[in-house]
């Protein structure tokens, strides 16, 4: 990685401001580019995808003499190694920069962040050959997100459908967009490690049907002509995790945070699933009702296997 030794000082220059205008969704549309803020996103973003990153942005430690030789040094031992990390990327540019520029671009950067292309970021949906899912061993599950809004929130389920093992994520329908800042600092990394699609909902469906895809929806009611079983009943008779003796591929679909799934879309499931509520609690929110379910489907087909 070419790496330029020169601080970057003036938080008023055109290159920083620029970086800043990445906050903005008409900003990273128009210039095709993305920030990826923090130590853990930052190191994911090297090891797992470093063909997005085109530039990489490191406090400097103002407080400590220049070291011999006239180099700079990063903030903290954890921005150090990363920095060491990234060297290896030809096509990836350094740049020292003090504390009041990185305020301008970014109040969530903690001595680095990335400037990252946008296209190829997104898998595609007729590549069924990402090498991302490829690596994964255990069931075929798709976790797929409806109208999810809160880029928090669509990152923590990002996260979670990673740790338990997906095949990739979809965002179905107008959700919040996958390069949001703070969508990628709640993935923690993970928006690295997993393929990432994005569609609308006839799409999603069609995908699902040409995949021959199982589609479970969760919901706590249902609809009249498709009631909701629980997650409890589903799992005991096998119905969930073994919807055939080949191993059927799956699609676990999630509602919007405020209003769930419509009803002519739970009519297009195979199968509604809700989690049973023990104590008084109304319902549980998206991110927990994500793990609970992508966890119970994970684990159980993982222990049929041992």
């Amino acid at each position: 990685m070419p790496f330029d030794d020169s601080l970057l000082d003036n938080p008023r220059a055109q290159r920083i401001r620029r970086l800043a205008e990445l906050q903005d969704r008409r900003a990273r549309q128009r210039h095709g580019r993305f920030l990826i803020e923090g130590p853990q996103s930052v190191r994911e973003a090297v090891r797992w995808r470093p063909d997005l990153l085109t530039d990489l942005y490191i406090q400097a430690d103002e407080s400590s003499p220049v070291a011999q030789g006239g180099h700079q040094q990063p903030l903290n031992e954890t921005v150090g190694a990363i920095m060491e990390q990234a060297r290896e990327l030809p096509d990836c540019y350094g740049h020292f920069v003090s504390a009041r520029v990185m305020r301008a671009i970014s109040g969530n950067a903690q001595g680095i962040l990335a400037q990252a292309r946008t296209d190829g970021f997104l898998a595609q949906a007729t590549d069924p050959d990402d090498p991302r899912s490829l690596t994964r061993q255990g069931p075929d599950l798709v976790a797929a997100f409806w109208q999810i809004r809160d880029p928090g929130n669509a990152g923590t389920v990002i996260r979670t459908a990673d740790a338990a093992g997906c095949r990739a994520v979809i965002l179905v329908d107008q959700c919040v967009e996958p390069t949001n800042p703070k969508v990628i600092r709640s993935t923690a990394g993970s928006a690295f490690h997993i393929p990432l699609m994005t569609m609308g909902t006839e799409d999603f469906l069609a995908l699902c049907r040409r995949q021959g895809r199982a589609m479970v929806a969760a919901d706590v009611y249902g609809t009249p002509d498709k009631p909701v079983r629980s997650l409890t009943e589903l799992m005991a008779g096998g119905a969930l995790t073994k919807p055939d003796s080949a191993g059927q591929p799956m699609a676990l679909l999630f509602g919007n945070e405020a209003r769930g799934l419509p009803d002519d879309l739970l009519q297009a499931m195979d199968q509604i699933v809700r989690i049973p509520i023990y104590g008084r609690a109304e319902s549980l929110n998206l991110a927990t009702s994500a793990a609970v379910l992508l966890y119970a489907m994970a684990m159980s087909s993982r222990i049929e296997r041992m």
